[in-house]
């Protein structure tokens, strides 16, 4: 499943809908497809990506492993998008959605 982030401040995106949904729920959102946030509420809602990678940052240095294969792409990198989008859509006091 993808889900398909959309503002009017920021060109959309598609994003796989297992980590789309944990970055909407680390948003405080239900994780109902399709939903929305607006600019009023997006501070708190990047306070919450903002910890959820904190707690993946530190789960993967704790599970690094030593052998030379590539690494996966981190969270942050694929969370990276949508906090773009977040700021966008408050310096334009608007909103963020979400759909299939």
């Amino acid at each position: 499943m993808l889900i398909r982030f959309r503002s009017p401040h920021a060109a959309e995106f598609l994003m796989f809908g297992e980590v789309a949904l944990g970055l909407i729920r680390s948003m405080g959102a239900s994780g109902d497809i399709p939903g929305a946030i607006m600019a009023s509420d997006i501070p708190v809602a990047l306070v919450g990506i903002q910890k959820l990678l904190m707690a993946a940052q530190a789960d993967a240095v704790s599970n690094a492993a030593d052998d030379e294969t590539e690494p996966p792409v981190s969270l942050a990198r694929r969370a990276l998008p949508l906090i773009k989008m977040l700021e966008a859509a408050v310096a334009g006091d608007s909103y963020v959605m979400w759909e299939l």
